[in-house]
């Protein structure tokens, strides 16, 4: 009998999935966890290992076709052996009509908002209310609630802005490049999060002297473990140390209340070719520098090679961004959406500083960098955003 292969439940709020890309064809060999398909949802691109051996006998879902949990996307069996479960493969967009229900995410969203889901019109497999629909419905419930611009008679319309909508004429130098998958959720996800949140950064300027002369002396050690020691472990570690002092930030607003997690999963920011995932360090507080070092470096890694594991970006109560190994010095990042905050750390640079010594001022060579906190104005006030940032600060400028 051939083994079929399935489309996998890739995490509790994800009920279906695309086929990105298929790595081998009908007729090829095939070992047991062989990569053999690229799937995309709206939280990860990963690879779909083979659960067998032998030869992919069948396609049942081509390239760019979203399907559900379960549904058969190809058999592997023997070169000879007859398909007992063949089936017209699927290229639609949606797999068949299946019974609507509501996922974890909508469900949320639906609860924060105080929506009435019989209003809204799912446009999902079966009738489905997806979280595209929800953010439909709520740009158009918020343009209905926002009075139009007043216009002076003789005053034309202001256009939409460039590139808001389907362009019908291109100019000859130009090119339309369609949205990814990936791309497209990652730019939804921005403007809800924009829409959303009012967004407010608090700018600090740190002095990691103390963090670079740790790193220097354990970096061998570390090594001879296998584990690269990266400054971002210190930045796990000066977070976890913030968020214990400063518990409004490791929260999420909803319309009931704010909800404040007392467990630290700190999401870790990663720059990929094709956009941005955010792995996450579960219970961060409850490991070491090595154990941060480690799984900093595992999850990096997994991700920039798409063996992430949908429940590892799933869960966060905070992020950091890193953006200073690109050069930037300054940012003002997005927070993740359902979090209270993220933390943007610079590029390290080595700039003159005043220091007290002996009494009097002094000036100094020292390795700074300029860490920015954007927080969600709804859990707290700046003060306790100060309150926070100092924190962090206070960890790395007198780590030992």
């Amino acid at each position: 009998m051939p083994t079929e292969i399935t489309m996998p439940q890739l995490g509790e709020s994800v009920p279906e999935g695309t086929v990105r890309r298929w790595l081998k064809q009908p007729g090829e060999p095939v070992a047991r966890d062989e990569p053999l398909l690229e799937i995309t949802t709206d939280k990860i691109d990963t690879e779909l290992p083979a659960p067998a051996a032998g030869t992919l006998l069948e396609i049942c879902v081509q390239e760019g076709a979203t399907v559900r949990v379960g549904t058969l996307l190809g058999l592997i069996g023997e070169a000879t052996e007859p398909s007992s479960a063949r089936q017209p493969a699927i290229t639609d967009q949606h797999a068949a009509p299946r019974r609507p229900r509501l996922s974890p995410v909508v469900a949320r969203m639906v609860a924060e908002h105080g929506l009435d889901v019989a209003r809204i019109t799912g446009t999902g497999v079966g009738g489905r209310v997806s979280k595209q629909d929800v953010l439909r419905f709520l740009e158009q419930r918020q343009a209905q609630l926002d009075p139009p611009p007043e216009q002076s008679p003789a005053s034309p319309s202001i256009p939409a802005p460039a590139g808001t909508d389907t362009p019908t004429e291109l100019p000859d130098d130009a090119e339309l490049l369609p949205l990814t998958p990936q791309r497209r959720a990652i730019a939804e996800h921005m403007l809800h999060a924009v829409r959303t949140i009012p967004h407010v950064t608090t700018v600090m300027e740190v002095d990691l002297s103390r963090v670079l002369a740790h790193r220097e002396q354990q970096q061998a050690a570390f090594a001879q473990q296998g584990v690269r020691l990266t400054l971002t472990a210190y930045l796990v570690q000066a977070t976890v140390s913030a968020l214990a002092l400063v518990p409004s930030l490791n929260s999420r607003f909803t319309a009931a209340g704010i909800i404040q997690h007392r467990r630290k999963h700190i999401g870790i920011a990663v720059a990929l070719t094709e956009g941005l995932i955010v792995p996450v360090i579960h219970d961060a507080d409850e490991k070491n520098l090595l154990g941060l070092a480690r799984a900093v470096g595992d999850l990096t890694e997994r991700a920039r090679s798409r063996r992430l594991r949908p429940d590892e970006t799933l869960g966060g109560t905070f992020t950091i961004t890193n953006h200073g190994v690109s050069g930037s010095l300054f940012a003002t990042p997005i927070i993740n959406q359902a979090q209270g905050g993220i933390l943007g750390i610079g590029a390290v640079q080595k700039r003159p500083v005043v220091i007290a010594q002996g009494g009097s001022d002094a000036i100094a060579i020292r390795p700074v960098c300029y860490c920015s906190l954007t927080f969600d104005h709804r859990l707290c006030d700046g003060a306790t955003a100060d309150a926070f940032l100092s924190a962090c600060k206070r960890f790395l400028e007198a780590y030992a």
